[in-house]
C-alpha cells in the first residue's frame, strides 16, 4: 500500500471515529421528556403515577416541543400540565382547562400545583362547548382519560355532572388548534363495538368510536401507541375505582388537525 493510500485510509478512519463519537454524544444528550419527569420538586403522589401513566412516552409521542402553546383539556389537578410546562419551557405556555365540574371533583388541587411554581401554566375554568380561546391559537391539545366523561350521565345533583353536546366539544377543540396542530387522546378502552354504552356504567369508551368522532371533525390519525395496553383487562369493570385503578387497557391516539 502506498504512503498516499495509507494517509487517505487514516483520514477516513479518523472521520469515522469522529462521527461515532458525535453520535454517542448526541444519544447521551438529555431527553426533554425524561428530564421533565425527573424534574426536582415533583410530588410523591405524582411520582407514583409515572410508572402507570408513562408521561414521557406520551409527550414524546405527541411531539410536544419547547415554545409550544398547549392546552391540557379537562386537566383535573394538572399532572400532565406540570410535565408539559417543563417541556415547552419559558417561551411556551400551558392552559390548564377545567369546567366547574372538573375543578370540583379534582378538589381544585391545581392551585397548589401551579401557585409560585409554574409561571408558564395558566388555569381557566371554562365552558367546554364554548372555549374562551382564540381560533387557531394552539399547537397541541392533551385530552387524557377524560373524553369518555362527556358521554357519561349522572343524575345525582351532588355530582354536578352536566350533559354535553360532544360534537360541539370536539368541534371547539378543532377550532382552537392551528392547522397541523396535534391532539393527544388517551382513554380507558371499552369492548369493541360498544360505542359510548360503557361511558356511564364503566367510564370507558370504544376506541374505534372515538377515532371516528374525531375524524368527523377534521382530524387525521397520525400515530398510535401500545405503551398503555393491558391485554389482561377484560374491559368489563369500572375504570376509576376498585381493582382496576391503574390496571385498565388504555388506547393512545395522536391526531393531526387537517382541516
Amino acid at each position: 500500500m502506498s504512503a498516499v493510500n495509507r494517509a487517505a485510509r487514516r483520514v477516513l478512519l479518523l472521520g469515522a471515529l469522529l462521527s461515532l463519537a458525535a453520535g454517542i454524544a448526541l444519544s447521551a444528550s438529555p431527553d426533554i421528556y425524561d428530564a421533565a419527569v425527573a424534574h426536582a420538586g415533583r410530588s410523591s403522589d405524582d411520582l407514583k403515577r409515572d410508572p402507570i401513566d408513562h408521561p414521557a412516552e406520551l409527550l414524546r409521542l405527541a411531539g410536544i416541543k419547547p415554545g409550544m402553546q398547549v392546552a391540557d383539556f379537562m386537566a383535573a389537578d394538572g399532572y400532565f400540565s406540570e410535565l408539559t410546562s417543563y417541556v415547552v419551557g419559558p417561551k411556551g405556555h400551558v392552559l390548564l382547562l377545567n369546567n366547574p365540574t372538573w375543578d370540583y371533583w379534582s378538589g381544585n388541587h391545581w392551585k397548589e400545583r401551579i401557585a409560585g411554581r409554574l409561571p408558564n401554566v395558566e388555569h381557566r375554568t371554562i365552558d367546554a362547548e364554548h372555549l374562551d380561546v382564540p381560533d387557531r391559537s394552539l399547537d397541541a391539545v392533551l385530552l387524557i382519560k377524560a373524553y369518555h366523561d362527556f358521554y357519561a350521565i349522572d343524575e345525582d345533583p351532588v355530582a354536578k355532572w352536566p350533559r354535553f353536546d360532544v360534537g360541539q366539544v370536539v368541534g371547539e377543540l378543532a377550532r382552537v388548534l392551528k392547522p397541523g396542530g396535534v391532539l393527544l387522546l388517551v382513554d380507558h378502552s371499552a369492548k369493541p363495538g360498544t360505542g359510548t354504552a360503557a361511558a356511564t356504567p364503566l367510564h370507558r369508551i370504544d376506541e374505534a368510536y372515538a377515532r371516528q368522532e374525531f375524524e368527523k371533525h377534521g382530524f387525521t390519525l397520525l400515530r398510535s401507541s401500545d405503551v398503555l395496553r393491558r391485554p389482561d383487562d377484560p374491559r368489563d369493570a369500572i375504570s376509576y375505582k376498585g381493582p382496576m385503578v391503574g390496571k385498565t387497557d388504555r388506547f393512545v391516539l395522536v391526531f393531526r388537525k387537517t382541516r
